[in-house]
């Protein structure tokens, strides 16, 4: 085939998101099927059709305790100053609990009740009521009621009340077929050599996990390449062999976007993108009856649209409702500026500080996978606003339960690899808890202190009139709280750069001279802080830096930069140096300290957290990584009388 057919189409659609949902949705005109499972091989299926129970549960009538079977009406004249007495076989029967109630009585009484006076006589001080600890027939299920509609998604107790009516064989929902087909000369799978320009293919498993989760019967197809003939090959046998398609990549208006067009010439395309951000370059069209859902490559953008269209299809075919998350009232903790026209998807990061649920943004990155993985919620901003200022409410889906989100300890403020491991001895002493982490910066982190975003901030900000670390911007901007800086780590900061050093760069005078690309950290981080100040010292101004305004969030983004570049040089901790496998030239030794208000430091999370610090595991893993030093036996550097002095 002539590939110079597929011109390039240079614009997409900027079609509401619900509008091509109903669009695709109205397109699918599959009947559902069904098939028969095993009761016990059946949870979290669909019933295909209203299921009865075939008998009544208990099928007879049951006693409900350990006792003795009585007619009740035979008991009246028993009495605590006229004990009754019974005979076996004759006025009452031993019955234990689930045994048939002889037909000749009709009442139970307890056996702690009853005063055995011989192998066949008791005696009674109390009359028994008709039908007392008797479980009638159907009592729990009658014989012809209807157990489940259909639509009900079979749960584990619904197994139960399935086999207790004999239903041992039920009627449920086929599960449609979704095939899943990743295409891209860059792709290869996870257990190949990496090189450069190669991209390991994991969206199709991720994709199976959401299919299979929604209902779905997720198969998938292996690598196609980037040939028009060879993708409109498989699409075609795809609709053949499957309800659903999802073809991933290629989606978009690229010169090698083949998808919108094959799909156009063996089908109908119904939509190429719509209005929302990330996901725009979706592709909603049919090939032979069967609807094919192209998806962008970027991950972040692919989760999305399948759950914007291949959950709804799943679902009507499955004819059950489509699920919605939990939604809460948030307050935002930084500026979400978006634009006019389009939804915005923005993931965050949720804590419960201070009687409030407080939201911040993680990168809003298409293709940052770990944004997603992140995440405790969404935000989604609406198409006829502008965005959010600081400070306002919001409303967010959840992406994790409320109770997790509500006991996690919000830690904001500058990146350091030691909060992770905080994180997981947390976890594990307290599984009820865990870190939510966001790497803004030390000043950032102090702010978010303020105004009360977080319970602690991370902070290694040099003064450079007095070379201390911490305590002068802890006493200016939060003299007026309850504040507690902690002594947390002395660790080494120094240049991160290529293994063995090719530029020989031990200065900042040698970065500047040899004009090596510098990896900056964002304003506010105190690694720029100190970054500038070495600038100072050295008569050096942030023009004469290549780079100066490249900046990255984390110390091990800068790290990856370095890796990837012959000439690159960054300032960073060691620990960020070693993971790269970079070559580290010590600079400072700094103090990395927590800031918290007394009321959390004194809280049984703020204590939980200390004590962990302070424990031996942690810093046996700290000791490993290289380049830290716990503050051993740490008291606050800085109490509010300190502060307000």
């Amino acid at each position: 085939m002539d590939y110079k057919h597929f011109k390039r189409k240079i614009y997409l659609e900027d079609k509401p998101r619900a509008k091509a949902r109903e669009e695709v949705l109205a397109a699918q005109s599959l009947i559902p099927e069904k098939e028969y499972l095993s009761t016990v091989t059946s949870l979290g299926r669909v019933t295909a059709e209203p299921i009865f129970a075939r008998v009544s549960m208990p099928h007879y009538h049951a006693s409900a305790m350990d006792g003795i079977a009585v007619v009740a009406e035979s008991t009246y004249s028993a009495h605590e100053q006229k004990p009754l007495r019974l005979t076996l076989g004759e006025q009452f029967s031993y019955v234990d609990t689930g045994n048939a109630i002889p037909q000749q009585f009709n009442a139970v009484i307890m056996i702690e009740h009853v005063d055995v006076i011989d192998d066949t006589t008791i005696e009674i001080i109390e009359p028994a009521t008709p039908w007392q600890h008797i479980r009638p027939i159907g009592e729990d299920i009658v014989q012809e009621e209807m157990l489940f509609s259909q639509g009900h998604i079979l749960r584990p107790a619904d197994l139960g009340v399935l086999l207790a009516g004999q239903q041992t064989v039920i009627p449920v929902a086929k599960r449609p077929v979704v095939t899943i087909i990743p295409t891209g000369n860059e792709l290869i799978m996870a257990d190949k050599e990496l090189s450069s320009g190669k991209i390991i293919e994991f969206n199709g498993a991720v994709f199976a996990g959401f299919i299979q989760e929604w209902g779905g019967e997720p198969r998938l197809h292996p690598i196609v390449k980037d040939e028009p003939e060879k993708i409109k090959a498989v699409l075609l046998e795809a609709a053949e062999a499957s309800d659903i398609i999802v073809i991933n990549a290629g989606s978009s208006a690229g010169s090698k976007d083949y998808t919108v067009h094959i799909i156009g010439e063996i089908g109908t395309v119904f939509t190429h993108g719509v209005a929302a951000r990330p996901g725009k370059p979706v592709i909603l069209g049919k090939i032979n009856g069967k609807i094919v859902v192209g998806v962008p490559g970027y991950p972040v953008s692919a989760y999305l649209a399948l759950e914007w269209f291949i959950k709804p299809l799943i679902c009507k075919y499955l004819q059950i409702p489509v699920p919605k998350r939990q939604t809460i009232s948030v307050k935002l903790g930084r500026r979400i500026v978006s634009s006019m026209g389009a939804e915005d998807f923005v993931r965050m990061n949720i804590g419960f500080v201070n009687g409030q649920y407080v939201a911040n943004p993680l990168t809003r990155a298409a293709g940052v996978t770990m944004s997603y993985v992140k995440a405790d919620g969404m935000l989604i901003v609406p198409p006829n606003i502008i965005g959010y200022e600081q400070g306002d409410l919001a409303e967010v889906e959840l992406m994790r339960p409320l109770e997790e989100i509500k006991n996690a300890i919000v830690f904001c403020g500058s990146h350091d690899l030691t909060i992770d491991l905080l994180s997981s001895l947390l976890k594990r002493a307290r599984t009820d808890m865990k870190i939510v982490s966001s790497h803004v910066g030390s000043m950032a982190g102090i702010m978010a202190i303020r105004k009360g975003e977080a319970h602690v901030a991370g902070i290694h900000l040099l003064d450079p009139s007095t070379k201390q670390y911490n305590i002068s911007y802890v006493k200016k901007l939060l003299a007026d709280q309850d504040i507690i800086l902690y002594p947390f780590l002395k660790r080494k900061q120094g240049w991160i750069l290529p293994k063995g050093n090719p530029q020989e760069i031990t200065s900042v005078t040698d970065v500047a001279r040899k004009k090596a690309n510098f990896v900056n950290r964002q304003k506010g981080a105190g690694t720029r802080i100190l970054f500038d100040l070495l600038l100072t010292e050295a008569d050096l101004a942030s023009e004469d830096i290549i780079g100066y305004d490249r900046e990255m969030f984390s110390h091990l983004a800068v790290a990856a930069e370095v890796n990837g570049d012959e000439n690159g040089v960054g300032l960073g901790i060691y620990p960020a140096a070693k993971a790269m496998e970079l070559e580290f030239v010590p600079v400072a030794d700094e103090e990395y300290d927590l800031v918290m208000t007394k009321s959390f430091y004194e809280s049984e999370s703020g204590q939980q957290l200390i004590e962990i610090i302070q424990s031996a595991a942690f810093k046996v893993q700290v000791e490993k990584i290289g380049g830290y030093v716990v503050v051993e036996n740490a008291e606050p550097k800085c109490l509010v009388s300190e502060v307000q002095s």
